[in-house]
């Protein structure tokens, strides 16, 4: 669960506050005013790409925080990293620097924002007008019908990749074997050359960078030294004339006496004297850094040389050392398959056989799981989807053999018939806006049932929509908060009232802020949103009435 987050210089948002609790909670307010960049921080903070230019006019930086409860799992990923993890919940943040550059931290700790993503992704699920096209992709139906097999078919799904995988690295050994005997031997020979060459140098991770940062030093020695001999000369001055360390010292003595008649300086003395401390420190450390500030030409050689060593070695193979390392490993293991391959081909064939035969009888336990999974699915979206104010809908799961691949033996299409006069046809091609946003909000229900803890969020699910079936959206989306955590932007009165938490964006002046209201402040939201006047006592008592209504149904 979030139970917190803090914006500060994102987009139209000065520094908003923002505090979530469990069941459905709400955010409303007028276009423009700045919902947009509340949903872009989550996305942040689920590191989600960063643009420079959501960081507000004036801002060097935007800067998103956020609590979050601090699974298990999670808490245990979060210490491994060295983070901190305090009374089950963890910190995680994410800064975007006018100029470009992007930061993530979890638990205080900092982290690429892939392993942001990677920690908190599993926590919140975050639905918006493009996931309704999402929905269309064969791929994402296929993630979503497996989602909903548990656990054992988390397992079987791992055995049919397992399989595959044998079997391609079974086919690959065999194409290499199979080959022109002549250019078999060339790519030995060259994987050969490039395996060596890098064993001989031993490369190292981040010593590019390590050996950049000392020919830099290296090429510049002599300005370096200038600087640091002209900074050592400010400080403690020459035969001539004081430095900044003899003045500060002359000073501190004269003040000293005085506090004989003023003790009221003795605070400036105890300042003034640890600064001379630090000068004199300073001083040292500049002596000594320019005692070793040598010119060593033989040095820069040996440096400018390996690093011509490694971009030769990484040309066209990697980026980086790390990547040159990868390389390496995948070239040594091609290069144990050639050279073994050479040495059976008829044991390496039958091998190839036997994991294709694997590959068939386990996806075949996958096609037969997935075929159970489709019929409990689609008879439980239905009922989903009757109580949308989609009574004759029928959604559907096809099952289409095709030859292997890597995700099983079919490809898996959801179509939906919104009504008995309509064929079944995919998604995306013929629901409308309104449709898919209920079908994906019928999965997500159906999917959520799980009990597993869960964050959600909604963006426009109710895009479309209106009256009798917003209400009946509405109860859908407060029956998913039962036990877990939703968050939903809406335009829709009937969703709003059924919140547990309202908040409001408000935009004034060009800064938006964000409110949690209730009661009469509650009511006035809800009235401007039906379209009326906020303070005519008809609107305000129709939305009284609305939101009288609405708590038995979430209650129950």
């Amino acid at each position: 669960m979030i139970h917190s987050i803090d914006i500060s210089g994102l987009g139209v948002i000065e520094s908003a506050s923002l505090e979530f609790g469990p069941g459905l909670t709400v955010l409303t307010g007028e276009t423009g005013a700045g919902k947009t960049m509340v949903l872009t921080s989550l996305k942040l903070l689920l590191g989600g790409r960063a643009d420079p230019g959501w960081v507000r006019r004036g801002a060097s930086r935007a800067s998103v925080d956020g609590v979050v409860d601090a699974t298990a799992d999670l808490a245990a990923r979060v210490e491994d990293l060295g983070g901190v993890v305090e009374d089950g919940e963890v910190v995680v943040s994410r800064t975007v620097q006018g100029q470009g550059r992007s930061r993530a931290h979890v638990g205080g700790r900092a982290v690429p924002a892939s392993v942001l993503g990677d920690l908190i992704g599993s926590l919140v699920t975050i639905h918006g007008q493009s996931d309704q096209l999402r929905l269309a992709s064969t791929q994402v139906q296929r993630e979503t019908l497996d989602a909903f097999g548990g656990a054992a078919h988390s397992e079987l799904r791992a055995d049919y990749a397992a399989a595959w995988s044998d079997a391609v690295a079974s086919k690959r050994r065999l194409d290499a074997l199979e080959q022109d005997a002549d250019a078999r031997q060339e790519r030995v020979r060259h994987l050969r050359e490039v395996t060596d060459a890098i064993a001989a140098l031993d490369p190292k991770e981040g010593e590019e960078e390590d050996l950049r940062d000392e020919a830099e030093r290296l090429t510049n020695i002599q300005d370096l030294r200038a600087a640091t001999a002209e900074g050592l000369a400010q400080l403690t001055g020459d035969e001539d004339d004081d430095g900044a360390l003899d003045l500060a010292r002359r000073a501190l003595e004269g003040l000293r006496g005085a506090t004989r008649f003023d003790r009221s300086l003795e605070e400036v003395v105890s300042a003034l004297n640890s600064a001379v401390l630090d000068l004199d420190s300073a001083a040292e450390d500049m002596r000594h850094h320019l005692e070793g500030l040598d010119a060593d030409p033989e040095r820069l050689g040996h440096v400018q040389e390996r690093r011509a060593q490694l971009r030769k070695l990484m040309d066209g193979r990697a980026g980086d050392v790390a990547e040159l390392l990868a390389w390496n490993r995948e070239a040594l293991a091609e290069l144990a398959d050639l050279t073994a391959a050479e040495s059976d081909p008829a044991a390496l064939r039958e091998r190839l056989a036997e994991d294709q035969r694997r590959v068939l009888a386990i996806g075949a336990e996958l096609s037969k799981a997935r075929a159970a999974l489709a019929r409990e699915i689609c008879q439980r979206i239905d009922a989903e989807l009757a109580g949308l104010s989609m009574p004759d809908a029928r959604f559907t799961v096809e099952l289409e053999p095709t030859k292997p691949t890597p995700h099983g033996l079919e490809e898996v299409r959801m179509l939906l018939q919104p009504h008995p006069n309509a064929p079944a046809r995919p998604l995306g091609q013929g629901a409308s806006g309104g449709e898919l946003s209920r079908v994906m909000l019928a999965i997500e229900v159906v999917l959520g049932s799980d009990g597993q803890a869960r964050t959600y969020v909604f963006d426009e699910v109710d895009a479309g929509i209106g009256g009798r079936v917003a209400t009946e959206v509405a109860a859908r989306l407060a029956r998913l908060a039962q036990g877990r955590q939703v968050l939903v932007v809406t335009h829709l009165a009937q969703v709003a009232a059924f919140a547990d938490t309202h908040l409001v964006v408000d935009k004034a002046d060009g800064t938006t802020t964000v409110r949690s209201v209730e009661g009469n402040h509650r009511v006035a939201e809800l009235a401007r949103m039906m379209g009326g006047d906020p303070d005519s006592p008809a609107a305000r008592r129709h939305a009284a009435e609305l939101l009288a209504g609405a708590v038995p149904q979430s209650a129950g």
